[in-house]
């Protein structure tokens, strides 16, 4: 029983360490082109790349992934959002750029995630006599719940995008009509400035006099 537990221990602590990344959230101008790099130690290790464009017109974003040999590895144009998993074949350092060439004025909030992680392998059984039935079963468990957890994850980056959209969109609306009912209160008011001007030129108008 001892053993089991420290073997998951030290499973779980090398399955940590063996996917590492980062999540940033960024705002991108109008006509900037921004690169962010991540380093594969060795061929074979799968890339995870996700992102999603938080708020700024239409919510969209041109993007592009290169290799470390400028080899164009995925790209995308008005792309809203994108959940992609490839595997690197080279090593070295890889390229994940964002564009925003289609605005001219709106900037760009981005959140996007970039893991790097190696598929782990079995280790043979320390002792000759040792049986591995529970240890593979263990390792199974730890990899279902892994991918649970990997798409809850995803869930509630979905559910976060979806909230920032909505929260954009209600001030955008508001602040339009914000614009919109100052604009008719103007018109309201310059409206009445011209009928009582108006109104007032037609009854101190003077005309001419004749004589009976």
């Amino acid at each position: 029983m001892i053993e089991h537990i420290i073997f998951t221990f030290l499973f779980l602590l090398r399955l940590s360490l063996l996917a590492r990344g980062s999540a940033l959230t960024t705002a991108i101008s109008a006509n900037e082109r921004l690169c962010f790099y991540a380093d594969v130690d060795k061929a074979g290790e799968k890339i995870g790349f996700y992102f999603a464009v938080q708020s700024g017109g239409s919510f969209d974003i041109d993007f592009d992934v290169k290799d470390p040999n400028q080899k164009v590895l995925l790209d995308g144009e008005r792309e809203r959002q994108g959940d992609y998993v490839f595997t690197a074949n080279t090593v070295g350092e890889y390229a994940f750029c964002f564009e925003n060439d289609m605005s001219t004025l709106t900037e760009k909030l981005i959140d996007f995630d970039i893991m790097v992680e190696s598929e782990p392998r079995r280790d043979p059984p320390a002792k000759a006599g040792q049986i591995s039935e529970h240890t593979s079963a263990l390792e199974e468990s730890i990899f279902r719940l892994n991918g649970m957890l990997m798409n809850i994850k995803r869930t509630q980056k979905h559910f976060h995008t979806r909230d920032n959209r909505g929260f954009s969109i209600v001030h955008s609306t508001q602040n339009r009509l914000f614009w919109y009912a100052i604009f008719e209160s103007l018109a309201v008011v310059g409206m009445a400035v011209f009928q009582v001007y108006v109104l007032q030129t037609f009854f101190t108008k003077t005309g001419r006099r004749y004589k009976v």
